[in-house]
């Protein structure tokens, strides 16, 4: 008996564990699949979101599926992946749906239909497998690497569109015609017909906010439940591409909306948005939540929002470390990409977070953006040597990957010698002060080739996966769909 076996206990018990399982009957039912693990997928707000609405429908229902925790487990002899709700493999289900976070989530896609027994080619299925469908974050950037592998792409937020693809995929006969009914229709791309991609689709604020329809201790965030405080951005960070150009800008969500989504019971309460600590009425909600005696958490704190208040709140609600960004080296880089975020409104967030009593820092950069210098990465460390003696600080780096639909797309990846450079160079002058945690790379690269190609982009991620996903298997597959591209190659200036 193969050791994937062991996928079904897990399973078994990851459910008793859960609060706010849809259990349902239907005609019509979809596998919503998570191309990362279980702890992954059930802190994703989108994708429980998406359940919801599918259970929602009156003759569908969505069973969940994962990519398992350990694939080198899952050896000859294991079960197909199954949904966790049913325990039915996810391959006899009328559709299958994915809901894709981000470029280097696309192999566990492969994964997730290789376990199933799903050709990966829409090209090499026919009308006995299911309809396969992907929506996701992923998709106000770059969804055109998903084309070789999927039926159709929703793209953008999916509340209302997941209806109307419902509706389609229940009333059809076939694959065929659910798809003929498809195309055409707002934010939906029917896939490998040449149809030009629609824009991304804004939910309406009548549909806000997103929560959580599952609670369960077994996730990244240990049974917090999640609810939206708004969604969108209003800022113009060039390489973002939450910025408020994307789709329509920041759409706040009225205080007693959010406090009434939360159950009584929920003793953690996650706040969720691209910029929550721009909610006017933030500090009103982190003290409702705070004087219930509730634990808090927030998606994303902006320096220059944290006054002696709010770091004191987050301080009630359980903050030991204040968790900030920056994204750019030296000032002249922020003020370059818009980023408007200064020293002062760090060096004051630092200092009130000290005052409530939290006892560390991380603060987000990152390194090679367009235009930086050596010059910027030695004002990064002065500064952080100067931050890390109100409280202690580790840097979290990454290097910069440009986007579709951001003022940056098209910049090239720096240099992969020139970032590690750069990176001993910061490590060399706060040795000893700041704690210095970098993503590779190589692996940023692999990120910024899939953010900035097309279908050959994900023809070539299915060769490496296939050659067994190491850097040198990404290289040459990339060389081998993509000729022109070098992981060290030149860039150009910043205009």
């Amino acid at each position: 008996m193969g050791s994937g076996w062991s996928h079904i206990e897990t399973a078994k018990a990851r459910l008793a564990d859960e609060q706010g399982t849809i259990f349902k009957d239907a005609p019509f039912s979809v596998a919503l699949c998570y191309p990362s693990p279980y702890p992954v997928a059930m802190s994703s707000l989108g994708f429980q979101t998406i359940y919801r609405e599918i259970c929602a429908h009156p003759e569908c229902v969505a069973e969940r599926a994962f990519l398992p925790d350990d694939l080198s487990q899952w050896g000859p002899g294991a079960p197909p992946l199954f949904c966790y709700e049913s325990l039915r493999p996810v391959a006899e289900h009328r559709a299958v749906a994915f809901s894709i976070a981000y470029e280097l989530e696309i192999p566990g896609i492969f994964d997730v239909l290789k376990l199933s027994g799903i050709p990966l080619l829409a090209s090499e299925r026919n009308e006995s497998h299911p309809l396969i469908f992907a929506g996701g974050p992923l998709t106000f950037s770059n969804p055109q690497t998903l084309e070789p592998f999927m039926d159709l792409v929703q793209v953008g937020e999916g509340e209302e569109a997941m209806h109307v693809i419902l509706e389609a995929l229940r009333s059809a006969s076939s694959k065929r015609e659910a798809l003929d009914a498809l195309a055409g229709q707002p934010s939906i791309h029917v896939c490998n017909r040449g149809l030009p991609w629609p824009a991304v689709a804004k939910a309406p604020v009548d549909r806000l906010p997103a929560y959580s329809q599952i609670v369960t201790p077994n996730t990244e965030l240990r049974s917090m439940f999640l609810v939206e405080a708004e969604r969108g951005c209003s800022r113009v960070c060039d390489y973002c591409v939450m910025r408020r150009t994307t789709n329509g800008g920041m759409r706040l969500v009225p205080m007693e909306r959010v406090l009434e989504r939360i159950p009584e019971n929920a003793a953690k309460v996650g706040l969720v948005g691209a910029a929550v600590t721009d909610h006017p009425e933030i500090a009103d909600i982190l003290r409702a939540l705070t004087d219930q005696g509730r634990s808090i958490g927030i998606s994303s704190l902006r320096a220059c929002r944290i006054t002696p208040e709010i770091a004191s709140l987050l301080a009630k609600g359980g903050y030991r470390t204040l968790t900030i960004a920056a994204d750019g080296a030296s000032q002249r880089i922020r003020n370059m990409v818009h980023r408007n975020t200064t020293e002062e409104h760090l060096i004051r967030a630092v200092t009130n977070a000290r005052a409530a009593g939290l006892k560390n820092v991380k603060l987000y950069e990152m390194v090679g953006l367009p235009g930086e210098t050596d010059e910027d990465i030695d004002e990064l460390g002065r500064f952080s040597s100067e931050l890390s003696r109100i409280l202690p600080l580790a840097l979290g780096i990454a290097p910069f990957v440009s986007k579709h639909n951001t003022p940056l797309d098209g910049m090239p990846f720096e240099d992969m010698n020139v970032v590690e450079a750069r990176l001993k160079r910061l490590k060399k002058a706060v040795k000893g002060r700041v704690e210095i945690r970098s993503t590779s790379a190589k692996w940023a690269w692999v990120e910024f080739m899939l953010a900035q190609g097309g279908p050959e982009a994900g023809l070539a991620a299915m060769d490496a996966w296939q050659s067994g996903g190491g850097f040198s298997a990404w290289k040459k597959a990339f060389e081998r769909r993509c000729p022109g591209h070098s992981p060290s190659g030149p860039r150009s200036s910043f205009h």
